[in-house]
C-alpha cells in the first residue's frame, strides 16, 4: 500500500515499545515511481508486514532526508527506503536492514545507456561514455557538495580538476570535436544521479559537445533513450532498480555496462536502534 503524508511524529526511539507503534506502521519512502518503492511494497506483503497494518508512505527524495534529519536530531525511530551511494549514509548514521528473502536483491551496478547509432553520430562521445566509470566514494564526494548547496555543476567541475588521473583515464585517445555537436542526457533527479550526470556533462563539454541535461521520471528516462528523444544515460541500476524498464526497452537501446559496482537498495534505519536489524524484526512482538 503506498500512502502520501507526512512523516509520523515520534517520541525518542523505546527499544522496549514495539517499533510498529513507534511510527504509525510508517515505512517513509520516496517517488511512486521509483524501482525502491515497487520493492518495498513487496517487501511489506513478503514479510507478512502488511498483515500487521505496515504502509509505505510515498514522498520525494528531499522530503524523506528532512524527515531522516528530524528523527535523527530527536534519536526518533523511522524506517527508509535507502540507497548507497547516496549522502545521507556519509552524513547520518544509518544502517541496512538484513533482507533474508532477498526481496531487494543482491548488490546493484549502475549501468551507462546509450541510443542506437551513437557510436556512429558521436564517435567520441560513445568512446568516453563507454569508458566512464567511477566509485562510490567518488560519486559522495560530489553528492556531499552537492547537499551542502554547491551548485551542480560546479561541484562537478570541482571534482574533475581534483581527479585528473581518472578523468584522464575517461578521455585517453580522445581529440575534442571542433563542430559543437549538441548531445542530450537525460536522468532521474536522484542525488546518486544528478552527481553523475553532471560529471559526465562536463567532460562532454571539455570535448567540445554542446549538452543538455533533463530530469525525469525513471520510465520516461528509458523512454527518451530508447526513442532517440536523448542521446544517453548513466543512471541505470541494475538488475533489480530498473529491472522492468531494461526489459520493456530491450533492443531498443546500447547498454555500455557497468559505471559503478557496488550499488545497494533496501530498508534502513538510524544505528541507535540497535535491536533492529533485519526487516524480520519490524514485525509485531
Amino acid at each position: 500500500m503506498l500512502l502520501a503524508g507526512c512523516a509520523p511524529q515520534n517520541q525518542a526511539y523505546n527499544p522496549k515499545q514495539p517499533l510498529g507503534e513507534q511510527v504509525n506502521y510508517t515505512i517513509t519512502g520516496i517517488d511512486a515511481g521509483a524501482g525502491i518503492m515497487g520493492a518495498a511494497s513487496t517487501a511489506l506483503t513478503d514479510y507478512g508486514l502488511a498483515k500487521d497494518n505496515w504502509q509505505l508512505q510515498t514522498s520525494s527524495t528531499a522530503a524523506m532526508t528532512s524527515a531522516i534529519d528530524k528523527a535523527i536530531k530527536h534519536k526518533e525511530p523511522i524506517v527508509i527506503t535507502g540507497w548507497q551511494p547516496h549522502w545521507m549514509f556519509t552524513k547520518y548514521p544509518l544502517k541496512f536492514l538484513k533482507d533474508p528473502k532477498h526481496v531487494f536483491g543482491q548488490a546493484e551496478n549502475i549501468h551507462t545507456i546509450v541510443r542506437k547509432g551513437l557510436k556512429q553520430d558521436m564517435p567520441t562521445a560513445y568512446k568516453f561514455l563507454d569508458n566512464f566509470y567511477w566509485t562510490p566514494k567518488d560519486m559522495s564526494a560530489v553528492m556531499i557538495q552537492v547537499n551542502d548547496g554547491v551548485d551542480p555543476a560546479k561541484a562537478a567541475k570541482a571534482w574533475i580538476k581534483a581527479n585528473p588521473d581518472k578523468v584522464n583515464t575517461w578521455i585517453k585517445g580522445l581529440t575534442p570535436i571542433k563542430n559543437h555537436q549538441k548531445i542530450k542526457l537525460t536522468y532521474v533527479a536522484w542525488d546518486s544521479e544528478i552527481a553523475s550526470t553532471n560529471v559526465v556533462a562536463q567532460v562532454l563539454k571539455q570535448l567540445g559537445y554542446d549538452v543538455t541535461i533533463q530530469a525525469m521520471e525513471v520510465q520516461p528516462v528509458w523512454a527518451s533513450v530508447s526513442t532517440k528523444a536523448a542521446d544517453a544515460q548513466v543512471s541505470a541500476w541494475l538488475p533489480k532498480t530498473s529491472g522492468k524498464f531494461y526489459s520493456d526497452y530491450k533492443g531498443q537501446f546500447v547498454d555500455l555496462g557497468v559505471n559503478l559496482k557496488g550499488a545497494k537498495v533496501g530498508l534502513a534505519v538510524p544505528k541507535y536502534m540497535t535491536n533492529i536489524n533485519s526487516i524480520e524484526d519490524l514485525k509485531k512482538k
